[in-house]
């Protein structure tokens, strides 16, 4: 009988089609596959049965998170390998669930995946703690919305504090050549103030206002007057609490409310940063609608939003398995062009459009970094789980955005009065010359 690894080679090969583009080393401690490769380690046979009970992408994420799947070598490489494999193959490569059947090289797959499995291959494994449980009722209510927000953000404002680092930014940083995280941080929130013209006095709204950062900014280097909200309680105790560090009280306001009852407008300015993705499709359209009757005429919405790229039948749009169900409960990404029209649906002149893509797949790399520098001690602050799910989503995510399945961009967008003057100056860039 074959060693393990050279029977699980040959069935990754039955299952893709194509030789799996990993070593595989196997728990017998078996290596197999190019030598070459980041190793694939299946440190368990119950990795392939969570495979068995949810064949794809959830079964693979659960193994990942118990800790009976990992990678030994370059985790991006190893990333950039399977996704190219996986996102290369035409849509109807899988033959749909009638090849499943009878494609003699598939079911000869399953029963050797059956083999391989162990006993008691018929009882389900549980998930692990980390993931979320059955959510009931209709997406994006107001309590539905708390309860993923929570999920999310209210795991330990210590353990954010070692992946984002002094900054406390959420969200994808502005780069320059040379400059530290940091550095990009600060100039996104910079470049925010920026396109909202904010100056001395002016109110603003920060939608999702995370740990304070954008508010505090805002009020310390502009002038403002800024509400935040947040649905995250931890959340906003750390940033009430950064606020009364920096003196600020008398300028910024957090609240735990959900922008839906935001009902002191109308407002000079608004910012909504990294926020709107916990919108959801059926109420993006109610999402613009609030912040357009919260802007005073003449006043400015920054919505710095990641987005998808459009799918041919939109109605197949789904939510990835992984994130759903480990990072972003109910999360929905949009094509920035369905952004764009719903904002202006609701009334807004969208005046500018920026891409900064490539920066986002440098801050997640950035955080990856500080996750891993400092493993050990994030394994005090959440469970080893935990960490895991945040090692896996950010370094897939930044291989994502690098290769360009999801990008990131700010749309700068005026509630332009009836008379038409919308405030911006005739070039309102400043573009870099030609090289």
């Amino acid at each position: 009988m074959a060693d393990a690894a050279s029977r699980l080679t040959t069935l990754a090969e039955n299952l893709l089609g194509a030789p799996p583009p990993l070593r595989i080393r196997a728990w017998d401690g078996s290596e197999a596959g190019p030598p070459d490769a980041p190793v694939l380690v299946v440190r368990h046979r119950r990795a392939l049965r969570r495979l068995l009970w949810k064949p794809g992408e959830l079964g693979l994420a659960r193994a990942w998170v118990a800790g009976e799947l990992d990678v030994d070598g370059d985790l991006y490489e190893a990333l950039d390998r399977l996704s190219g494999l996986i996102w290369a193959r035409p849509p109807d490569a899988d033959g749909g669930a009638s090849r499943s059947v009878l494609d003699p090289r598939l079911r000869a797959a399953a029963r050797e995946m059956l083999r391989l499995s162990g006993p008691r291959v018929w009882l389900p494994l549980p998930p692990p703690a980390e993931e979320v449980r059955r959510r009931q009722g209709p997406l994006h209510t107001r309590v539905r919305d708390r309860q993923a927000i929570s999920h999310h953000y209210d795991v330990g404002n210590d353990f954010y504090e070692l992946v984002l680092g002094p900054s406390m930014v959420y969200s994808c940083a502005y780069w320059e050549d040379g400059g530290t995280l940091e550095d990009a941080q600060r100039d996104k929130l910079d470049l925010v103030c920026r396109k909202l013209a904010l100056k001395e006095g002016d109110r603003l709204l920060d939608v999702g206002c995370g740990w304070g950062s954008m508010a505090i900014h805002a009020a310390k280097e502009y002038g403002a007057q800024v509400t935040g909200v947040t649905l995250s309680r931890e959340q906003a105790a750390y940033a009430r609490k950064r606020i009364a560090e920096e003196g600020l009280t008398d300028r910024i306001e957090v609240r735990i409310q959900d922008y839906r009852d935001v009902r002191d407008g109308p407002y000079d300015a608004i910012s909504s940063i990294g926020m709107a993705e916990h919108v959801g499709s059926t109420r993006y359209r109610q999402y613009a609608d609030v912040l357009f009757a919260l802007l005073r005429p003449g006043g400015r919405l920054l919505n710095h939003q990641i987005a998808r790229r459009p799918e041919r039948d939109e109605a197949a749009y789904r939510v990835d398995d992984f994130i759903d169900g480990y990072v972003f409960p109910d999360g929905e990404l949009a094509p920035v062009g369905r952004t764009a029209s719903i904002l202006e649906e609701a009334g807004f002149e969208v005046r500018d459009v920026e891409a900064i893509r490539e920066h986002y797949a440098r801050t997640l790399r950035a955080w990856v970094a500080n996750l891993e520098s400092e493993w050990k001690t994030a394994l005090r602050r959440v469970s080893p789980g935990r960490a895991r799910v945040w090692r896996l989503y950010m370094a897939a995510s930044a291989v994502a955005f690098e290769r360009n399945r999801i990008g990131v961009n700010q749309i700068l967008a005026v509630k332009t009065p009836e008379a038409g003057r919308s405030g911006l100056p005739l070039r309102a860039r400043a573009w870099s010359e030609r090289p």
